[in-house]
């Protein structure tokens, strides 16, 4: 079972629907017990840093995030504001993240000579910077939607999975051994987001 948290971050909706079309059992939850039971855990998000973080709190999960990742080594999935939640910390707020992963969100700094407009949103290309389950059988031109104005600087680049070119370089999906964290809405990629969703539930 994949436990989807709800934290008042976002629609998990669209998750739990992508899901039920790989054929996955999930549930829509902020409690402990059923964090506890779970195989996998997803963390989606939408809005700003510290309110994300703040809803956490609220609801009293960063610790079991934590301990469920880190002690049990549960695999975790975190989604667009769900993955910059799972660094130390970032430009848009002053809150500490989750801490999982080894690096700190920026604000985009696009040169102003280039017509980019932030936030960044829509579908772009991505390119794979390691192999990994979580990437197996995709092949060829992978694209992603995407609606973010800040972005992960990971200190080590072992923990970037794959990057994307928007003004610049920066890291499209991240990873630290079992917690992985994706700056796109894979359940908005269909079938691009289909298969990294079906690998993280089969494979990793």
């Amino acid at each position: 079972m994949i436990a989807i948290i709800d934290s008042g971050m976002g629609n998990v909706g669209s998750i739990a629907n992508m899901l039920k079309k790989i054929g996955a059992e999930a549930v829509i939850t902020n409690k402990k017990e059923e964090l506890h039971e779970a195989e996998k855990i997803i963390l989606p998000g939408v809005g700003t840093f510290d309110h994300g973080m703040e809803c956490l709190r609220e609801a009293g999960l960063p610790d079991i995030i934590r301990s469920e990742t880190l002690e049990n080594k549960k695999p975790l999935l975190g989604i667009c504001l769900g993955m910059q939640l799972l660094g130390k910390r970032s430009d848009e707020g002053k809150s500490e993240g989750l801490n999982l992963i080894d690096f700190e969100t920026k604000a985009f700094n696009i040169p102003k000579e280039m017509p980019l407009k932030i936030p960044h949103m829509g579908w772009d290309v991505v390119e794979f910077t390691q192999k990994d389950k979580i990437l197996e059988g995709i092949t060829g031109q992978q694209r992603y939607y995407f609606v973010h104005s800040y972005h992960a600087v990971c200190t080590n680049k072992e923990n970037i999975l794959m990057k994307c070119d928007y003004g610049y370089e920066f890291a499209a999906a991240v990873k630290n051994g079992n917690v992985y964290g994706t700056q796109f809405h894979p359940e908005k990629s269909h079938r691009f987001g289909m298969r990294l969703l079906e690998n993280f539930v089969r494979r990793v």
